[in-house]
């Protein structure tokens, strides 16, 4: 690609998704994700129904008078983005390539968090991990992260997403918000991994998927290529039963992912490739404030 092309992607899609972010995200994103711990305020008077633990005693005993310290929770954030870039993410046969959905989220969410004053880094994952770009801040450093995502190739066709998750595990020692974007089309276990990290960080799924892949058209005979294996079948699309079939294996592929999701405690959201990404996410932002 160019650069002057580049240049252009980079400002066209810094146009719509920050428009986006400020318009839309920003308040639901402050409400749904909020910073860990608390963080000391100020001191003020002892008022009755205060918990003693919190009375500040060098103050007490300076002024000879009750005084408790006052925590705010700390708003910094450090946001990690775990990006799916195997090869099924090319995939697409509605409006957009789910890759090109994905890159076009991850914007969104690194604008609401520069707009959060939180530090935001990114971790490209195939069948290993392929690029780590640790967490800062600033819109330099957004503007980097929208050009890999416009511009990165994988070595890697699979997907691990056991390995992803264990290297952000190791990577991030500090507590952070992760969002992982992927069509979790992984024939490995990653469950486990799921509830560890989980347990160390704030992991949110993002699972990005195309409507051919829940269902076939009636379309004849149709050679089909596994974009990870690289294998091709014919398909006969005009048999009904096989078109029930392929509909019946998805979606129990989709209820054995979700039920991870459960089990392992996780936000998720499902999007399709057809239809504008603004209102799952909306709604798993208001989703998660709700319960605060």
């Amino acid at each position: 690609m160019e650069t002057s092309d580049l240049l252009k992607k980079v400002r066209k899609i810094e146009i719509k998704t920050r428009g986006l972010s400020s318009q839309l995200f920003a308040g639901e994103y402050h409400s749904a994700f909020k910073g860990s711990g608390m963080a000391f305020s100020e001191v003020r008077n002892y008022t009755p129904g205060d918990e003693i633990r919190k009375i500040d005693w060098n103050v007490t005993a300076r002024f000879n008078s009750p005084f408790i310290k006052v925590f705010e929770e700390e708003r910094e954030m450090t946001v990690i983005l775990l990006v799916d870039v195997s090869k099924s993410e090319s995939f697409g046969t509605q409006k957009q390539l789910k890759r090109e959905v994905i890159t076009e989220i991850c914007a969104v969410l690194s604008f609401s968090a520069i707009q959060n004053n939180d530090k935001i880094g990114l971790i490209f994952f195939s069948d290993s991990v392929e690029k780590f770009i640790p967490p800062k801040k600033g819109k330099g450093h957004i503007l980097r992260i929208i050009r890999e995502l416009l511009t990165f190739e994988a070595t890697g066709k699979g997907t691990n997403i056991d390995e992803a998750l264990k290297f952000m595990t190791n990577a991030i020692k500090k507590k952070s918000t992760a969002f992982i974007l992927s069509d979790f089309i992984d024939r490995g276990d990653f469950n486990h991994a799921l509830k560890i990290t989980n347990k160390k960080h704030d992991l949110v799924a993002l699972k990005i998927f195309d409507q051919r892949e829940r269902e076939l058209p009636n379309i004849g005979l149709v050679p089909m290529q596994d974009a990870e294996s690289g294998k091709i079948r014919m398909i006969d699309t005009s048999n009904s039963s096989v078109r029930e079939k392929y509909a019946r294996k998805s979606s129990h592929y989709q209820q054995e992912v979700e039920e991870a999701f459960k089990k392992a405690g996780i936000d998720f959201t499902n999007i399709n490739t057809s239809e504008s990404y603004v209102k799952p996410l909306m709604n798993l932002f208001k989703k998660r404030e709700s319960r605060r």
